[in-house]
């Protein structure tokens, strides 16, 4: 790392770096008229600094390259064609953000709504029992709402008509984000869960909401817009949302996940997002959080 990305990764200020180095307190090496940190060096003076035991080994245990939490159909498309060699493994946002505190994933999606401030993920974020050495970074504005099929069967107009007309509502797994905000957008309108046809059989993605109708078994259910154009599905908007990817500053710099930002800069990525529709990208790399 070079002196901006140590900064970066210890949270501190560059002049701040510049006088470590000058006390020779910081692992780094001078190359080419350039001060530079070996990663692995400034974790083991990290936790040495911390107090660890001087027994600890010299490297840490580095996370599989897996994007774990919520579904997204830009993202999913994204790790495919930008050869980052990052694997999707989608569970739902309060999962994803249990794998990432567990070292089982790289980085989560999540979308999680904080019903009493409006805010996206930094609350959740911030009530994580591991949040320190962690950052928020938005992927995208984007839109959800009801799918259903061509023609409209059930004549659903408004959300309301989940509990008046009754049509077989697919859900999405617990702690899905897709799942709380239906929750809360059935609360604001003041409808009881319980008098809406709620199907116990669920669906694990967006993309497998569109296809619960393709397939018959439900009537509508909450997915982001990209799938109804994917599918050719009518779509009632409800609610725009900032879904973000969470990881440790540590991994900010690793090459899987640069490569994947690097390629969210081009043209294809752009025109990708603009044909699934429902997107804003204009956000994109915005930190929204960086927990000490």
């Amino acid at each position: 790392m070079n002196v901006r990305q140590v900064a970066e990764y210890l949270n501190i200020k560059e002049r701040k770096v510049y006088d470590l180095v000058k006390k020779g307190s910081i692992p780094c090496t001078r190359v080419t008229g350039k001060w530079l940190f070996p990663q692995e060096r400034i974790d083991q003076w990290v936790a040495e600094s911390m107090g660890a035991s001087q027994a600890a080994p010299a490297h840490r245990i580095a996370p599989p390259p897996v994007v774990a939490g919520s579904h997204d159909p830009l993202l999913e498309w994204s790790l495919r064609e930008s050869g980052c060699g990052l694997a999707l493994m989608p569970g739902g946002s309060l999962d994803g953000l249990a794998r990432l505190e567990g070292g089982e994933a790289l980085i989560c999606g999540m979308h999680i709504l904080d019903p009493a401030s409006g805010a996206y993920n930094v609350p959740a974020i911030r009530n994580a029992r591991r949040h320190r050495g962690m950052v928020l970074i938005e992927w995208s504005m984007r839109v959800q709402g009801l799918v259903f099929a061509l023609g409209n069967p059930c004549g659903i107009a408004t959300l309301p008509d989940l509990a008046a007309k009754k049509p077989r509502t697919v859900q999405r797994e617990e702690g899905a984000g897709t799942r709380l905000l239906l929750s809360h957008l059935l609360s604001q309108s003041g409808i009881d869960p319980r008098e809406v046809n709620l199907l116990e059989r669920i669906a694990r993605t967006h993309t497998e909401v569109g296809l619960a109708i393709l397939e018959g078994w439900a009537d509508t259910g909450l997915a982001v817009e990209a799938v109804a154009h994917q599918l050719k599905l009518e779509f009632l908007p409800l609610h725009s949302e900032r879904y973000d990817l969470a990881l440790r500053r540590r991994d900010y710099f690793e090459p899987s996940f640069q490569k994947l930002l690097s390629f969210t800069r081009s043209p294809a990525f752009k025109n990708r997002a603009k044909e699934l529709g429902g997107y804003d990208i204009s956000g994109l790399g915005t930190v929204h959080y960086n927990g000490n």
